[in-house]
């Protein structure tokens, strides 16, 4: 069965009533977690994305510092993190939400992360994430991106010191 374009489910939504549209959302968020997280977002957090960015990264430091130390189960830690960084951003659906996460995110990498290991999915994570934010940054307002701009040059000379397989002038 293929589903109803969603100019067509628009159409249908706004000729049911309050009550039954509340029916439906429930009905939508009882079998999907994805779906609560969403309805969660729109009802309680969407008026203020940078505080629900602020929640993000309380709800996310844990894991880093519980992060383990040996490389291939700290590169599936890392993974599970940047999976829910990017589930939690798009819910907001704001530039600067992602932006502000994948700094954020960098920055606890750098500080968590073992850096002397030569394993290539670990350092990937911190290369995709950079390029990441090097792709968000012009989709910005021009003052956000000059911020931004000035931040990233920062982290990249943090990112040298700290990381010596990541290549600066790759990003800059």
């Amino acid at each position: 069965m293929k589903p109803e374009k969603l100019n067509g489910l628009k159409k249908e939504l706004l000729g049911r009533p309050v009550h039954e549209l509340t029916d439906i959302c429930l009905r939508l968020a009882k079998y999907k977690k994805e779906n609560k997280e969403l309805l969660s977002y729109l009802l309680f957090d969407a008026e203020d994305p940078m505080h629900y960015g602020e929640q993000i990264k309380l709800l996310l430091i844990e894991d880093f510092k519980a992060m383990p130390k040996h490389y291939y189960y700290g590169t599936k830690s890392m993974r599970k993190i940047i999976r829910l960084i990017n589930r939690y951003a798009k819910y907001s659906g704001s530039k600067v939400v992602k932006t502000e996460l994948s700094f954020w995110f960098c920055t606890n990498f750098l500080k968590f992360a073992d850096l002397k290991t030569g394993h290539k999915p670990m350092q990937g994570l911190l290369t995709r994430q950079l390029e990441k934010i090097i792709k968000l940054i012009p989709k910005l307002q021009e003052d956000l991106q000059f911020d931004y701009n000035l931040e990233f040059e920062n982290l990249m000379n943090e990112v040298s010191e700290k990381a010596a397989w990541v290549n600066k002038s790759h990003y800059l």
